[in-house]
């Protein structure tokens, strides 16, 4: 009630506003169209005026509402389609979800058109031909994917090499993620395809040169960085090592080599053969040296005492090892070895039987054996050859042997000479 008596005073005052300035401006509207005019007072032209922008705005809103019917209902259907549409997407990414390959591609199929994300559509439908099998109907999917879609190369390309590793195709998947690696410097999961390629088809050199990317991006721990960066360093040497005129490939490779992995003992021992087999032995004492001045590690140890540079002087560092190390059986063996070399024979025979005592071994039983055999001395030689048989055969598998009950049955050798001798006659 409070509001309608506000509304009534509101209305008065606003009238007699009007009323006020009717009384106060004069004035006058005067329209002349050829001989004709029309003269009115100024208040009431301006009634009129207002009077027939209303009449205008509800004849353009009546039009209006007779045309737009017809565009309501297209969007409507629009809309309709798309929501149809959508809901058969989503049951086409349940079956593909539950390995119901045929059905997933069809629905998925039958929804792009009307779908508003028909990447997705296509994408979906060519793994689920991919799955099925049917890679010629993915590969179709596929380039429908990218037409319907600006943008989509990477999606579609990622999608492909997909595709190509799971067909084992890694040589097509490369081709694929390197095309895409110059348009996407850096892309994470381009990288991570990368790797996973490298590594199948045993591309150790393309491996080295993407792990510093793979670590920039975080894509890999720091542990896998080095087990890759070893394993990749290793097959590297061990490939280039086996033509000798690639050694300066080699000596590449180990002076691009991270720090932490010159000082791995197997790398070590894989270098300096490749340096003998490249007649470099000098460098190869010197890495040795080095290495075990550093790290100490029996299987350089042994390979030490098998270079023939300067054996004299090999002799004198090593048995300056011996002093800090005077039970290594390694070193020993060594140390005999390298006597030889020079024709120390005496001293050769101590450092072996050292070496034996500290730890029994099958390789030094030989080098005994065969040295005692040079001195004449066969008895010795014939004890050790048989302790190192001895050792061998305890390193051989557990196997069946035929025993003395089973050779019992056997007919001994005389009857079977006999048969033999018979049945010829």
């Amino acid at each position: 009630m409070r509001k309608l008596v506000l509304l009534i005073v509101a209305g008065l005052a606003v009238g007699a506003l009007f009323g006020h300035l009717m009384m106060s401006v004069p004035g006058y509207w005067l329209i002349r169209v050829g001989d004709s005019s029309i003269q009115t007072s100024f208040w009431f032209g301006l009634v009129l005026l207002f009077a027939a922008f209303i009449v205008l705005h509800f004849v353009l809103r009546l039009l209006s509402g007779i045309i737009r019917p017809m565009g309501r209902f297209r969007s409507w259907n629009s809309r309709a389609r798309n929501r149809r549409a959508m809901q058969r997407t989503v049951r086409g990414l349940v079956a593909l979800t539950e390995g119901r390959w045929k059905k997933a591609e069809k629905t998925l199929v039958n929804a792009a058109d009307d779908s508003s994300t028909p990447l997705v559509n296509y994408l979906s439908a060519a793994l689920a031909a991919h799955y099925q099998g049917h890679h010629v109907k993915s590969q179709e999917h596929l380039n429908q994917a990218q037409l319907t879609t600006d943008g989509a190369d990477t999606a579609v390309g990622l999608m492909q090499a997909q595709m190509m590793i799971e067909r084992q195709q890694p040589e097509e998947a490369l081709a694929i993620l390197n095309r895409l690696d110059k348009q996407l410097s850096n892309h994470p999961q381009v990288l991570k395809l990368l790797k996973q390629v490298h590594l199948s088809v045993n591309d150790w050199e393309g491996l080295r040169r993407l792990i510093p990317r793979l670590a920039a991006q975080k894509l890999i721990t720091q542990q896998e960085r080095e087990q890759l960066e070893f394993k990749a360093y290793r097959e590297l040497i061990v490939f280039e090592a086996q033509n000798p005129t690639n050694i300066e490939r080699v000596r590449g490779l180990w002076a691009d080599m991270p720090d932490y992995l010159r000082g791995n003992t197997e790398l070590i021992v894989l270098y300096s053969e490749a340096l003998i087999q490249a007649n470099e032995e000098p460098i190869a004492e010197r890495l040795l040296n080095h290495s075990l001045d550093h790290h100490w590690d029996a299987r350089l140890v042994k390979r030490y005492g098998l270079l023939n540079v300067n054996a004299a002087r090999q002799l004198v560092k090593a048995e300056k090892w011996l002093q800090e190390r005077p039970n290594d059986p390694e070193l020993l063996l060594a140390c005999g070895r390298l006597s030889l070399r020079i024709g120390q024979w005496q001293k050769a025979l101590e450092y072996f039987e050292a070496s034996q005592r500290q730890r029994p071994n099958g390789e030094v039983c030989a080098e005994l054996a065969r040295l005692y055999a040079s001195l004449g001395e066969h008895n010795k030689s014939q004890l050790y050859y048989r302790h190192s048989v001895e050792m061998l055969a305890k390193s051989l598998p557990s196997l069946p042997q035929p025993s003395d009950a089973n050779d019992s049955k056997k007919p001994d050798s005389k009857q079977k000479e006999s048969k033999t001798i018979k049945k010829s006659a």
